[in-house]
């Protein structure tokens, strides 16, 4: 059996699966082996699993077997296995360790790297890869790397000419299940002369 992945959040007595055989007469359900933890309970006349405790992600996927005993005899019996997949949900934004930064850069510089970005996300697998990307600021004068969180200009600035301060909202975005999450940080961009 290998039922429905269930989600590190599910609640003790949420359905897992149910066993069925055919057979003759009833028979009686039992776990018999890989539940070490105690993290299944069965209903021995019904064959519906249900969770009985809170789930540590850590210790799955969890493979138990279960046993069918012939209610008249019980030297007759079958055993099947459950295996059970539990997904780690997102639980965590990114998080940049500091939602305000400012730089300088030095007015007529060729387009140069001004910044590297780095969130922290405390999710693992795909739901702490993050992404970077530009919310809001001026988008022909900035880029940043997605993968790198560098952020560079695209052009030259003129002090005279050109505002001498310029704001770029970053955010950093994981890849998350069931739903993406974001963490976003300012940087305050001042040309000098």
């Amino acid at each position: 059996y290998q039922p429905a992945p269930l989600s590190e959040k599910t609640l003790p007595d949420t359905f897992v699966v149910q066993i069925s055989v055919l057979y003759k007469v009833p028979v009686i359900y039992s776990i018999v082996s890989g539940d070490g933890k105690g993290y299944f309970i069965i209903d021995s006349s019904t064959g519906i699993v249900r969770t009985r405790k809170n789930f540590k992600l850590e210790d799955f996927p969890v493979t138990f077997n279960v046993r069918a005993t012939d209610s008249s005899n019980p030297s007759i019996f079958n055993d099947v296995s459950v295996n059970v997949e539990v997904i780690d949900e997102n639980d965590f934004p990114p998080v940049f360790p500091s939602s305000l930064l400012e730089e300088r850069l030095e007015e007529n510089l060729p387009a140069t790297q001004i910044v590297q970005l780095k969130a922290q996300d405390s999710d693992t697998g795909r739901n702490g890869f993050l992404t970077y990307g530009i919310l809001s600021g001026d988008g022909l004068k900035f880029r940043i790397d997605e993968a790198t969180g560098i952020l560079y200009s695209t052009a030259s600035f003129d002090y005279e000419e050109e505002r001498t301060e310029y704001q770029v909202v970053i955010y950093a975005e994981d890849d998350g299940i069931p739903e993406k999450k974001r963490g976003y940080c300012t940087v305050v961009i001042k040309i000098i002369d």
